[in-house]
């Protein structure tokens, strides 16, 4: 379980968190909504270890502190990142973006292995594979950048806006991945712009206002947020 208690991020004089607290075992899926600058990316770079200074609070996973630890240690315990707008390496191939993600490995036959079932479960990265990654369209690229961070075998996925400029047909495909992923017994913590979307396929909505969380619903009592929907959630959080 991915336990996170009392949360703050500051930057400078800038409070963009302030001591949020918040849950998410595996197999289960929390979602994050909020409009613009109410500091969910913020939050998840904190989580994930991506900020360096101004982070206070407690993040454990399974019971071991992650805080203060860097974000390739994280990544090693369990947690992974998504990131917003996907930060892929455009200039390598497919293939190459997969294979940076185990450079580290020291089993490469059980890395390649990895690889190829990426391969599988993504059909369409295997079919580009020897393509540069930046010539791929946004939903590729999204299923890039999920594929990557799966080849971390993650207990805990953060995904910080994952349809963010998608088509309908493709924003229907990432959300059926989540599901699966859900499946497979993976936890997510999903901030996404799609508000009504993300809470309908959560097991809980978190309303972040202003740092603070607000308001907390399972997905069928999602009544306190509904004035909430109309707004874009969509933001870069940094001051």
């Amino acid at each position: 379980m991915l336990k996170v208690e009392d949360l703050s991020v500051t930057y400078g004089p800038v409070a963009a968190v302030r001591g949020i607290s918040f849950t998410c075992d595996e197999g289960e899926i929390v979602t994050i909504v909020g409009a613009n600058g109410a500091g969910k990316s913020s939050a998840l770079l904190a989580v994930a270890g991506g900020l360096r200074s101004g982070v206070s609070g407690t993040v454990t996973l399974n019971g071991t502190s992650l805080l203060g630890l860097a974000p390739e240690t994280r990544v090693a315990r369990g947690l992974a990142l998504v990131p917003e707008r996907r930060r892929i390496l455009a200039s390598l191939t497919v293939r190459e973006n997969l294979q940076v993600a185990t450079a580290s490995r020291r089993n490469k036959p059980a890395a390649h292995r990895q690889i190829g079932e990426m391969m599988d479960r993504f059909p369409i990265l295997a079919s580009r594979a020897g393509g540069p990654a930046g010539l791929l369209s946004g939903g590729e690229q999204q299923q890039l950048a999920i594929a990557r961070a799966l080849l971390a075998k993650p207990t805990i996925l953060l995904l910080d806006e994952p349809s963010l400029g998608l088509a309908p047909k493709v924003i229907d495909d990432i959300f059926a991945l989540l599901a699966e992923l859900r499946r497979d017994g993976i936890g997510v913590v999903l901030v996404e712009q799609n508000a009504r979307r993300a809470a309908a396929i959560a097991d809980r909505a978190l309303l972040l206002r202003q740092g603070s969380i607000t308001a907390e619903e399972d997905h069928n009592h999602v009544g306190a947020l509904d004035a909430y929907f109309g707004l874009s959630a969509h933001t870069e959080d940094h001051p």
